[in-house]
């Protein structure tokens, strides 16, 4: 079959899509940017095309002799995401009917059922999953509660909750129960129907074999992951809102996306029959436990052999206009930091230590003043420091990186940062590798742009910073270098 992919950027799509390519199918894609998808090893035996679900004169051909279009798109952590899921549906239906597209398959959330108190994530779910099937093209929509995977933004909050709060007084949410499922289940589902032979046009529930309140899990996890018992005590004076800010605060889920998954667990999320089974059978082996889909987890992290995280898709509410040619703001304002540092190490050496920079290794100068300015944008509704890195040494274009997303790669050369913290401007981080002997040069550079007024005091204020934190930086990139080089 021919099957388009929308949100193979993001965190199922981008495992869906080599799934589908090893099942044997023709496998398109739909992304704003294809330079996403560059370096993503998968993607050269895909078509690449680019669009907006949000601009639906960019689709006209995007749908030519497709058989099966998977919806896996949404815009969580934008103020408008209803609306704007709403429309993005509507084009993506009315696209999919003009092209005589066989079937849709989308993964949306567990069903509502008139419940006017329904979080607006999950009426919003149910409200695209109407759309798609609106325009007669026969839609199958899998319902998922919580997706237990390596990287899922469901899995972190559980991940870190529980690591890091031994004690927790927790809202009375704790106590509803979830039929979570594993993400290499839900895989196997969407996989599974593409080839499923019968105009099936209807919704099917889907969940793991274990039903569980969230208080259970947290527990069940620790067990798994070998911690000391937690202690659990709810309360009920912790509204959706409290709750989705000590999520902000603890794990690396920025507030914007922890709120509606927060309020959609005020809900009970079970699985309410098993019809999915009489179209695709369930995997060899049967479905994932809780536990083992938590063991499996932890083995990916464990291993640094995470497919996708949550963090991988796009952050709504930065910048993603690509760094201006020179010619092009060079005549307006631009404030740009350079540094400059020869290397007595090989530019092999200095290249790894480039790209190992973020997550665990760290920014190599001042770690107080970058935590602070992690801190600062949390506060403010930002991403902050903790999303991390995918791999501890292979980076993609497009991927994030602690506050950063990746923009340009240029192997051996040059690594380029687009900055996604809430600043009153956008901004550049450019680090740069010379050389071919067993010297090198090292070259760094940060840009900002400013917007108005705010902008330009902003980076007034920070300036004195910089001998510190950007100096700091390029002598400590260079002395690792040196040292991998020399160790004696």
């Amino acid at each position: 079959m021919r099957c388009l992919v929308t949100g193979a950027t993001g965190y199922i799509g981008g495992r869906l899509a080599p799934r589908l390519l090893e099942a044997g199918h023709e496998v398109r894609c739909l992304t704003r940017s294809a330079t996403r998808l560059r370096d993503v090893p998968w993607a050269r035996y895909a078509e690449v095309v680019e669009g907006d679900l949000l601009a639906a004169e960019s689709l006209t051909d995007v749908f030519a002799g497709v058989d099966v279009a998977y919806y896996l798109v949404h815009s969580l952590g934008t103020p408008d995401f209803e609306d704007r899921d709403r429309r993005a549906a509507r084009a993506f239906a009315e696209a999919a009917a003009a092209a005589g597209v066989r079937r849709i398959v989308y993964l949306g959330g567990p069903a509502v059922t008139g419940d006017s108190a329904a979080s607006a994530h999950l009426r919003s779910r149910s409200e695209v999953a109407t759309v798609l099937a609106s325009t007669g093209v026969p839609t199958v929509t899998l319902r998922a509660a919580i997706i237990l995977g390596s990287g899922s933004a469901s899995f972190e909050m559980l991940r870190y909750l529980t690591e890091r709060l031994p004690v927790m007084v927790t809202p009375r949410w704790v106590g509803n129960r979830i039929q979570p499922i594993a993400v290499r289940d839900v895989l196997h589902y969407l996989t599974g129907w593409a080839t499923v032979p019968d105009e099936v046009s209807r919704s099917f529930d889907i969940g793991g074999p274990d039903i569980l309140t969230y208080a259970e899990m947290m527990r069940r996890y620790a067990r798994v992951a070998q911690l000391p018992p937690r202690v659990i005590l709810p309360v009920r004076t912790l509204s959706p809102w409290l709750s989705s800010q000590w999520v902000g605060l603890v794990t690396p889920v920025p507030g914007a996306i922890a709120k509606p998954l927060v309020e959609s667990l005020i809900h009970e999320a079970v699985r309410h029959d098993h019809d999915i089974a009489d179209y695709v059978p369930d995997p060899p082996g049967g479905l994932k436990g809780f536990d083992e889909a938590v063991r499996l987890a932890l083995a990916k992290i464990r291993d640094a052999d995470v497919e996708t995280r949550w963090s991988t898709a796009e952050w709504t509410r930065a910048p993603a206009d690509p760094l201006p040619t020179d010619p092009d703001w060079s005549g307006g304002t631009a404030y740009v930091d350079r540094r400059e540092r020869p290397v007595q190490a090989s530019s092999g050496s200095l290249w790894r230590v480039v790209t190992g920079i973020g997550g665990e290794t760290g920014w190599y100068s001042f770690p107080l003043a970058w935590s602070v300015r992690g801190w600062l944008d949390r506060a403010l509704g930002g991403v902050g420091l903790r999303r991390g890195r995918r791999d501890p040494e292979e980076l993609f274009v497009g991927e994030a990186l602690d506050f950063w997303r990746v923009e340009e790669i240029e192997p051996g050369r040059l690594l380029r940062l687009r900055a996604e913290m809430l600043l009153p401007g956008r901004a550049w981080l450019e680090m740069a590798v010379d050389g071919d002997g067993p010297d090198s040069v090292y070259r760094q550079r940060a840009i900002f742009l400013p917007r108005g007024l705010s902008g330009h005091l902003y980076w007034r204020a920070i300036s004195p910073f910089h001998a510190v934190i950007f100096g700091g930086m390029a002598r400590n990139i260079a002395s690792t270098a040196e040292r991998a080089d020399h160790p004696d």
